[in-house]
């Protein structure tokens, strides 16, 4: 989850990292470091600090690093606290060699105590510490890669990581297992880096490191070859990404930046994914043939977070459209049972990074079972797209802010394009319904902008509501995921404690939580549950909770169990949960802030969860 940076070239290192580092720091933000190579003094010289890369960015201005190549880091801890000692990045004995991890070695302690055993002194508590002094014992007369390659085939775990030596100051170092890292491509310099953020400024030429590579890097070379020490073919890609995606463009956050962005990225989802000339969804990169999904007799969603709660929509949208049956699993969960699927099974793993551990995992343990792979993400040539049958980018661009939101509704909008073609290729649906359905889909963008108009109004409850220290968010039908969905993003970046819950099982146990002092968000736009959501609020609002309701335009009977209501465009329920979410989206950010929180930043969280 920590963020790696890594230069080799003819410019100064130290700005190139640091902004690389910039671009990371949603992948963590405990401390943040850099160490570059000084050719004058033939030395080491490293920065580190705990706290967020603009920390570090302060002991730069007083004291900068010379060199032209450096490795950095941004830390989201695992073994030990986020303090100095235990930041990135870490040298050996004889302050000869450098290096940034990223993921966990699950037999450190082993390894640790007998390099203790031979003299090795370590000074952190972290996990990290025991590669650098592997690669010290092994660093004697071979080539740095010789000992690394050595090194590494001692680890146990998921590691990414940088290495430079000053006895080769020609080199930078990259290893991926378990993690992700990739190869910036540039003229007379190169680079390494966790995600492609770090590099838009620099190239968008790219090289994706599979599992088990290690890349050798000069300023004008590039070798990748296998753990084994086998040459392996170079595949650089271009990215679509602009740097100016990756920026807050005039928004006071990232998050509030990308909750507007949704209704654009929508539209541009359907402009790719529909026909010009006919209302057909095609997917250019499936990969998973007609006869193929015509075969499917049932689908398994596994995700994670919010892109779980995506798949639990997905149940509700597949099911409908294409009567098949569905199943949603954690990915946590899923590979730590027998997991009852086969070749007759279609496993849909959702993934706004692609690198999602628990993801992975679970689809390699489906994988086994011989099941079909479909990945949804949003990242180009991630280890989820590379380990699946068949993809569908989601093509929301770069997401910065920790809490996720328009991958969420970019998620959500390709599973509705997936049960479309999956129920065209099933004969579930009537081309009528079909059109109809396409054409539905093609409003909700404007919809979207018509909530994000009003902002102000939600604004103005959220500052009557934030003081209050807990929230229930209540949801029926498809809007179930919604309010789970709701609950977790107020968590997310607000602190406050927050859950979700399917609104008929209020009166199975959360009832016993209402009173004057607890918000409850309820999710009731006009559908065939209206009603009984109704029923749901009236019980509320006699045990004088208080309400915010999220209701229909036109609603007049909701006036009656409450003043606070964020009113919506009326929609076909099937796709509500593509505007419900957004009023939502915006309580949480506003209460956020309200409250002083980092709303891009939130504490203990990182963007992309690269480790179990």
């Amino acid at each position: 989850m920590c963020g790696i940076v890594g230069y080799i070239g003819d410019k100064l290192a130290q700005p190139i990292l640091l902004n690389g580092l910039k671009r990371l720091e949603y992948r963590g933000y405990d401390s943040a470091g850099m160490v570059t190579y000084l050719p004058v003094k033939n030395s080491l010289s490293i920065r580190k600090l705990p706290g967020k890369v603009r920390v570090l960015e302060a002991l730069l201005k007083k004291k900068p690093l010379s060199g032209n190549l450096g490795i950095s880091h941004t830390r989201w801890s695992t073994h030990g606290e986020p303090n100095q000692v235990n930041a990135h990045p870490h040298l050996d004995c004889k302050n000869e060699i450098a290096i940034v991890h990223n993921g966990i070695i699950e037999n450190y302690a082993v390894l640790k105590a007998q390099l203790i055993k031979e003299k090795h002194k370590f000074i952190s508590q972290t996990d990290t510490e025991v590669i650098v002094h592997l690669i010290e014992k092994f660093y004697k007369d071979c080539s740095l890669e010789n000992a690394v390659r050595q090194a590494i085939s001692k680890l146990e775990g998921s590691f990414a990581i940088g290495v430079i030596s000053r006895r080769e100051p020609d080199k930078l170092i990259g290893v991926r297992c378990g993690s992700p890292l990739i190869v910036g491509v540039g003229k007379d310099e190169n680079f390494l880096a966790s995600d492609v953020p770090a590099l838009l400024d620099a190239t968008k030429e790219v090289i994706f490191l599979e599992e088990n590579e290690m890349a050798v890097l000069s300023k004008d070379k590039i070798e990748i070859t296998s753990f084994s020490g086998v040459p392996v073919k170079m595949s650089p890609v271009t990215v679509s990404w602009d740097v100016s995606q990756a920026q807050k463009g005039g928004f006071t956050h990232f998050m509030l930046k990308e909750i507007n962005e949704q209704p654009a990225v929508l539209e541009n989802m359907l402009n790719q994914r529909i026909l010009k000339d006919r209302p057909e969804v095609f997917f250019d990169q499936l990969k998973i043939s007609r006869e193929e999904i015509f075969a499917v007799k049932n689908i398994t969603v596994v995700a994670c977070g919010t892109a779980y709660h995506a798949g639990l929509c997905g149940k509700y949208i597949l099911e409908e459209l294409c009567k098949i049956s569905v199943s949603v699993d954690l990915s946590s969960e899923f590979r730590y049972r027998n997991p009852l699927v086969d070749k007759d099974t279609l496993i849909i793993a959702i993934s706004q990074s692609g690198e999602t551990a628990d993801t992975l995992a679970a689809v390699r343990e489906a994988k086994k079972k011989e099941a079909k792979i479909l990945a949804v993400c949003n990242v180009l040539g991630s280890s989820l797209t590379r380990e699946a049958d068949g993809v569908i980018y989601t093509n929301a661009g770069p997401e910065i802010g920790v809490a996720s939101t328009k991958a969420y509704t970019a998620q959500l909008s390709v599973l509705y394009l997936l049960a479309i073609y999956i129920a065209d290729i099933r004969k579930t649906l009537d081309t009528n319904t079909k059109i109809g359905l396409i054409n539905t889909l093609k409003t909700i963008p404007r919809l979207q902008e018509k909530i994000l108009k009003n902002q102000k109004e939600i604004t103005a409850i959220a500052q009557r509501h934030h003081h209050f220290g807990s929230f229930l968010f209540l949801g029926r039908h498809i809007n179930f995921p919604s309010a789970l969905e709701g609950a977790l993003k107020l968590k997310e970046i607000s602190y406050i404690p927050a859950e979700g819950y399917a609104a008929g099982e209020m009166k199975h146990g959360p009832i016993a939580l209402i009173d004057e002092y607890r918000a409850v968000v309820c999710v009731a736009p006009h559908s065939k549950v209206y009603e009984k959501m109704i029923s749901n609020i009236q019980e509320i609002h006699s045990r004088r909770g208080k309400i915010i309701a999220i209701a229909s335009e036109g609603d007049e009977k909701i006036k009656e169990l409450t003043r606070e209501v964020i009113y919506i465009p009326q929609v076909d329920e099937l796709f509500s949960p593509l505007i419900t979410v957004l009023p939502m989206q915006l309580l949480a950010y506003d209460i956020s802030v309200k409250r002083g929180c980092d709303v891009d930043q939130p504490r203990n969280l990182a963007k992309s969860v690269t480790v179990e």
